[in-house]
Formats: structure tokens, C-alpha cells, sequence
């Protein structure tokens, strides 16, 4: 972004990560929005820095602090607020095999579409989507966090079972979309969390599908789908 901005080739860029001393507190980059933020805040620093230039001022130092709009709750009366500046949008659907005689949940395909405004870096982006849907796979499929009175029962990986190759979907399509944000650099919005949050209504729905039983509760764990089909006939 930074290359682009000023017009100059990537050996060109240095970047400083993380220190206080050369960068000002920007807010959170919370809700998906460290993309948009970064970005404005280069191409701030960038056009002012090429202002200097232009005028002969050497060497042309800029420092711009890029605040996102502020947001506000929904009023009851009015209908009226301002929400978070920069939405994304995800759908996702999965296609699964149910083992009746074991009760493990096999996914097949997940496909995640998003729409990112403007995929920066497109490689990024389906990593950020596979490494989402693993994760979401774990928590609804294995992740069974139990806790009795204020202590933990499942504290260690024995107990507390994560997602290793062999449970992971077998193939992840990742389809992006770009429309670009109007507000966004180069159009780009965020979209972190995006590719997680609807793989478990999918995986619930789609194991519906398959055996007719709707959960309301998840991990769906081989004995809670196999005692879902035993008290279901």
C-alpha cells in the first residue's frame, strides 16, 4: 500500500511494527478493521509527504493518524444510528457425511464466499479464509469446553480436543468477491472473523439435513449426535 501510495518499488519501504516511540495510539483495530485503518492512514501520510516533496521539502517527513467514524447504539424511538463504518459480507455452505453408527460429523466441502471490497493481497485473503474455517470447525465439531462450579475440566489438550489435518474439511473453496468500499482504501474493508462466524449454522443445518434432528447445542461430539439419534426414533 505504501509502495503504491508514493508511487516508489517494495525495496524502497521500511516499516517500523509496534513502537511507540515513532507511532501515536490510532484506537482499536478491533471489528474487522485493521486493513481500513492501516490503509487510510498510509495514503494520509503518503499524500502529505509528497505535498512536502513537491514543495523541495528535504526529506519530506509526514505523520498522519487516521480516526474511523464514530459509531452509536440503535434508539429505540428513532431507528436511527451509526454503525460500524465499514461492513463485510460472508455466506457459507457445507456439504457433510453423518455416520450413524459412530456419530462423527465428516465435512466434505466448505465454501466461503466474501466480499472483502478490494482483495489487497488475494493469497492472504483465502488464507485467512481456511485457517477461519478450521478454527470454526474446531469449535463446533471437537472444542467441548466444560467447567464445574468455576473450574475447568477440559484444561489440557488430552481433554480439550482441537482440529489436526484429519479433521479438517477435506476441501475449503474460498470465492471473493470485490465491491469496493467507497471510504476504504483502494476500496478494501477488513474481514478477519468473517469466515468463522457462520460455519456453525451451516454445519448444524446442514447435519439437519442429513438425519432430520436440529441441535440447539454444539460441539456436535460423536456421543451427543449418537444420543440425539437413539431418543429421535
Amino acid at each position: 500500500m505504501a509502495a503504491d501510495a508514493l508511487g516508489v518499488t517494495f525495496d524502497k519501504v521500511q516499516l517500523v511494527m509496534a513502537d511507540t516511540a515513532t507511532s501515536q495510539n490510532s484506537g482499536s483495530a478491533s471489528a474487522s478493521r485493521m486493513t481500513f485503518m492501516a490503509g487510510n492512514s498510509i495514503r494520509g501520510a503518503a499524500e502529505a509527504a509528497l505535498k512536502k516533496w513537491q514543495d523541495e521539502e528535504r526529506p519530506a517527513v509526514a505523520a498522519y493518524q487516521y480516526r474511523p467514524p464514530k459509531t452509536t447504539p440503535y434508539d429505540p424511538e428513532t431507528g436511527h444510528s451509526e454503525p460500524n463504518f465499514a461492513y463485510g459480507y460472508v455466506a457459507e455452505a457445507v456439504d457433510l457425511e453423518v455416520d450413524t453408527e459412530t456419530g462423527h460429523v465428516h465435512v466434505l466441502d466448505a465454501i466461503c464466499v466474501d466480499d472483502v471490497g478490494h482483495a489487497l493481497n488475494p493469497q492472504q485473503v483465502e488464507g485467512q479464509i481456511e485457517g477461519a474455517v478450521v478454527q470454526a470447525h474446531g469449535y463446533v465439531v471437537l472444542e467441548n469446553f466444560v467447567h464445574q462450579n468455576g473450574y475447568v475440566q477440559t484444561p489440557y489438550l488430552s481433554t480439550y480436543l482441537i482440529p489436526t489435518v484429519l479433521d479438517v474439511p477435506d476441501r475449503v473453496k474460498s470465492v471473493i468477491l470485490e465491491y469496493p468500499d467507497p471510504i476504504g482504501p483502494w476500496g478494501a474493508r477488513g474481514m478477519a472473523e468473517m469466515p468463522y462466524l457462520p460455519y456453525a449454522p451451516a454445519l448444524i443445518a446442514a447435519v439437519k439435513d442429513a438425519i432430520g434432528i436440529e441441535f440447539q447445542k454444539f460441539p456436535l461430539t460423536p456421543e451427543r449426535v449418537l444420543w440425539a439419534l437413539k431418543h429421535s426414533q
